[in-house]
């Protein structure tokens, strides 16, 4: 027959050694550890680039043109670029970002920062990416011609141009 006393001691020890099996881990755990946690949060303050909103709404100042023309340019809507501005963490889709940057009438190099800056590339392994290449290349940055050539390698377009 067991004995309630020595029972109740067993479930104490139990508990408090598996607390503190549980706290060594933690505090060995070199991913949460307090001097790692401050060289993570210095390593990311220092890597970090400015992000995609930021260097969308830089280049539409140093370009010289307004949202309503980027926006109407880029052929989205009032409402999607207001999200862009607006909401702290929107991410656009790549080719939002790219119809921006034919807007913009950025270079190949601006435009790739612009997408980097969203998680984006220009992939020289994708035809989509090869045709917007292309046009960013030769600075042709008419959505319509861009799209006419995105459809005869049916393709999807950038964007409905109003």
């Amino acid at each position: 027959m067991m004995d309630n006393q020595l029972w109740q001691e067993l479930q104490e020890y139990v508990q408090l050694h598996q607390s503190l099996i549980l706290s060594e881990m933690i505090m060995s755990d070199p991913v949460l550890k307090q001097s790692e946690m401050i060289g993570l949060e210095e390593y990311i303050n220092e890597k970090r680039r400015p992000s995609l909103k930021q260097i969308l709404f830089q280049y539409i100042d140093e370009k010289g043109f307004t949202d309503a023309e980027v926006y109407k340019r880029a052929g989205i809507d009032r409402k999607h670029f207001s999200k862009i501005r607006s909401i702290k963490d929107y991410k656009p889709k790549k080719t939002t970002v790219i119809a921006l940057s034919f807007a913009l009438e950025l270079t190949v190099d601006e435009a790739e920062e612009l997408l980097d800056s969203g998680g984006f590339s220009l992939s020289e392994s994708e035809t989509y990416d090869l045709v917007v290449r292309f046009f960013l290349e030769r600075e042709i940055y008419s959505l319509n011609k861009v799209n006419e050539y995105l459809d005869r390698f049916h393709l999807k377009p950038l964007g409905v141009v109003q």
